[in-house]
């Protein structure tokens, strides 16, 4: 007897994905692929490095591709299983999820390069490079993904994987701020998965696009706002926000320094991230009523970031504080909530990105070539690395924001912003902040450069150096010279950051390319 036929149509995809499409998901399994790769090849750590390169090179190409194919023909989705959405899992690419796994993937190829001069062999065998793929499969899973779950599951991989990467050499002082990031990082993880637990039982779905269908006509019967405050308390957490900041510069100069590069211009940004695309594309009804406390977190968190860099006298720790400073430009973008103040947000998250992983980069270097890592026993670099010295004095000014350098442009943009709406004491936190951080690089580049380095040297960390090594000068020559080009030449990033944030404000194309029929099935 025949079996009676069945409409698959009413619950699987049936036709083939373009081959353009695989470039939503290709970023994230290079990853996972490479890092079981290492993983097999564990014994003959030599190779690691080239590996990893290779590997982070490709990762460059594939996301600058797929930012390239969202830019010219908007949102793509792909659906695992071929489960028709919302069942399925998706992973949605947007302007704003693409521009940033692409800056994530030049910072971790500068990183990898970093790496071989700063990991050594002991690290090696300990897993620095599959650690690495396996953070980059964490960071770029929770820039793509459509899903809100599985937004959580990528930030348990990022963490997995930062966890190992903080321990890499077992150091008590390693312990100690892995312990202390470990505590915060699972109770921000756990208050994330119990708000999507609560997103969960009132809307009965977990896709990103679904979820923005359906918040209208569940604002009067659901607790929406006490759900977006759980969300921003968690990826507040994430993010090292004020009040919940102290983790970050209690742990982040402990790692060796390629790897505080790395949690410096990385993993502080997916909380970022996931702030802006929770708050404003899914909830911006309830982001609008929560929006006098979101502010009021930034612009604290801009002051005890500065302030904060101000009292430091160890140059690892004086960068964390300045990343915390930056991240509370971001949360006034977020507070703020109009297209221009979110542009201003997006660009200086990708400004972030590349600033911050150099300036800890600029440290590690500063720390080597000095023999320590405090500001009152270094001194002389300029004598000992002019070229380097005045890349570290380029990246000062970005950090500071000051012209004609990329920091420039996000300020001015929520500087306006907040001025539009009348917050002046927003701009005004914004502008005390920019001028603290100035002072305390500035400070930074008179004591450990400009000066004639204190004899005998205090508290050394290792023997001083000489030479700059290429696999130290090529990442941060490479990254301090995007920091120039996006300062002089603003105009691409200006138009990216801005049609990423009408796309969230406005998600209509998000939706459609999830739902290309207009419905959910």
């Amino acid at each position: 007897m025949a079996s009676p036929s069945v409409d698959l149509s009413a619950a699987l995809i049936l036709a083939a994905p373009a081959l353009a499409d695989w470039l939503v998901v290709l970023p994230v399994a290079l990853m996972i692929g490479l890092g079981a790769v290492l993983m097999m090849v564990r014994k003959s750590v030599r190779l690691h490095g080239g590996i990893a390169i290779a590997g982070l090179a490709l990762l460059v190409l594939l996301d600058a591709a797929l930012l390239w194919r969202v830019s010219v023909h908007g949102p793509v989705t792909m659906v695992m299983g071929r489960w028709l959405p919302p069942f399925g899992i998706a992973f949605t690419a947007d302007l704003f999820g693409a521009v940033m796994a692409l800056a994530a993937a030049i910072v971790a190829l500068a990183a990898g390069i970093f790496a071989l001069a700063d990991i050594d062999a002991s690290g090696r065998r300990y897993g620095f490079y599959p650690f690495l793929m396996l953070l980059m499969a964490g960071v770029t899973g929770a820039f793509l993904t459509g899903d809100i779950f599985n937004l959580y599951v990528w930030f348990e991989v990022l963490l997995i994987s930062s966890f190992g990467l903080l321990i890499l050499g077992s150091e008590p002082e390693q312990i100690d701020g892995a312990l202390k990031y470990a505590v915060l990082n699972l109770i921000g993880t756990t208050l994330f998965l119990i708000a999507v637990g609560y997103l969960y039982a009132i809307f009965g779905t977990l896709n990103m696009a679904d979820i923005a269908r359906k918040a209208a006509g569940l604002r009067e019967a659901a607790p929406l706002t006490t759900l977006t405050a759980l969300f921003i308390l968690a990826f507040a957490m994430k993010a090292a926000a004020f009040p919940v900041n102290f983790w970050l510069p209690a742990s982040y100069h402990t790692p060796r320094v390629v790897v505080s590069a790395l949690f410096g211009g990385l993993l502080t940004k997916v909380g970022i991230y996931s702030l802006i695309r929770v708050t404003v594309m899914l909830f911006p009804v309830e982001r609008e009523a929560l929006s006098l406390i979101v502010a009021i977190s930034a612009a604290l968190t801009m002051l005890v970031g500065a302030f904060g860099a101000l009292a430091q006298n160890d140059i690892r720790r004086l960068v964390g504080y300045v990343v915390i400073a930056g991240i509370g430009n971001m949360m006034a973008g977020v507070a703020i909530g109009t297209p221009a103040a979110v542009s201003g947000a997006i660009l200086y998250a990708l400004h972030s990105v590349v600033t911050m992983t150099a300036l800890y980069l600029v440290a590690g270097e500063a720390g080597r070539l000095g023999g320590t890592w405090t500001l009152s026993g270094l001194g002389g670099l300029y004598r000992k690395a002019p070229w380097f010295s005045g890349a570290a004095f380029l990246l000062f000014l970005a950090a500071s924001g000051l012209p004609p350098f990329s920091g420039l442009w996000p300020k001015v943009a929520l500087l306006k912003a907040s001025l539009d709406i009348g917050a002046w004491w927003l701009a005004a936190a914004i502008l005390i902040s920019a001028f603290l951080v100035t002072l305390a690089l500035a400070r930074v580049f008179l004591l450990a450069f400009w000066r004639p380095q204190p004899d005998p040297v205090p508290e050394a960390v290792a023997p001083a150096g000489s030479a700059v090594d290429w696999r130290i000068a090529l990442p941060l020559g490479c990254l301090t010279a995007l920091v120039v080009l996006f300062g002089l030449l603003p105009e691409p990033l200006l138009d990216l950051a801005q049609r990423a944030a009408e796309g969230l404000g406005e998600p209509a194309a998000y939706i459609h390319s999830v739902f290309p029929g207009g419905t959910a099935r």
